[in-house]
């Protein structure tokens, strides 16, 4: 499995014949059999939730990797709660993605049974978040406080306009999440403004990761049919719509912090698209092992 997204100053990579490999179990198609990649119809709204859920899934996935690894016993555990909350939000949105598709999957078939291209959350949440790599340097605590604030003030804004969905099972999931989202904006930005107005290394830290984060962040506000589509309908808001919002939030955190708002970027990311960065397949090979090798298990 292989993407053609790169990152902001790199390269694409060559193919990877061992990711590859690891999904091998999945070939694409309309079989559900077991351990086989699901397809998804054609419905536009279930795309839009998906949008959401594998936002909020893929976040989470990525913070776990810090359970054990906090610099203090209490930030250790407060992320893996916040990924837990993420986890809930991702069940919540994929549970409902699953009825609006209307082909019967349920919330563990469209977690782990999906071809990367099939995913469909923002390309940052992808980026490595406690390990560096080659493409992507970073796995930097300041890293993971940054992209916080920066999805959490997202994610919050969604919640909010989703209060008011035409559909109902989504205001109610908003109106559960949008008390979670609260509290992981409150945390990371404490946090960001610690660092940012903190010591000189700290603040060196912060302003680095803000420097990586910030091009990925175009693609929170790119529109296109699904969100005319959502916002003609009803179901929810497009993009562009939370711009502006979303940069008096977060740049009113980076005052704070004494960290300045990074020069505007061309890079558009493509994830939610489909078209992912190199780092996609990876974290799908790790994520979709257990249920690929043992079709159906559960607990």
């Amino acid at each position: 499995m292989t993407s053609t997204m790169t990152s902001p100053s790199t390269t694409a990579t060559p193919p990877r014949p061992a990711v590859a490999a690891g999904l091998a179990a999945g070939v694409s198609g309309a079989s559900r059999g077991p351990g086989r990649s699901v397809t998804l119809s054609g419905s536009r709204e279930a795309r839009w939730v998906l949008r959401l859920a594998d936002t909020c899934l893929i976040h989470a996935q990525r913070l776990s990797e810090w359970c054990g690894h906090g610099p203090i016993l209490e930030e250790d555990i407060a992320l893996t709660n916040l990924s837990l909350d993420l986890l809930g939000q991702a069940r919540a949105l994929l549970s409902h993605a699953g009825q609006l598709d209307g082909q019967g999957l349920d919330e563990d078939q469209l977690a782990f049974l999906r071809d990367e291209r099939d995913y469909f959350n923002l390309t940052l949440v992808e980026q490595p978040l406690r390990r560096s790599s080659a493409h992507a340097p970073g796995g930097d605590f300041a890293d993971v406080q940054v992209r916080n604030l920066l999805l959490a003030v997202w994610l919050k804004l969604h919640w909010q306009a989703l209060a008011s969905s035409s559909d109902a099972e989504l205001a109610a999931i908003a109106g559960k999440a949008v008390k979670e989202a609260r509290y992981h904006v409150e945390h990371a930005a404490q946090w960001v403004v610690r660092l940012g107005d903190g010591t000189e290394e700290s603040a060196a830290r912060a302003k680095a990761a803000l420097e990586r984060a910030w091009p990925y962040t175009n693609e929170l506000f790119v529109d296109d049919e699904l969100d005319a589509h959502a916002a003609a309908t009803g179901l929810g808001p497009q993009r562009s719509a939370l711009r502006e919002a979303w940069l008096a939030a977060v740049s009113a955190v980076l005052t704070e912090a004494t960290l300045a708002v990074p020069a505007a970027s061309k890079f558009v990311s493509t994830g939610s698209r489909g078209v992912h960065s190199e780092h996609m397949g990876f974290i799908l090979a790790e994520m979709q092992h257990l249920q690929r090798a043992f079709p159906g298990g559960v607990w």
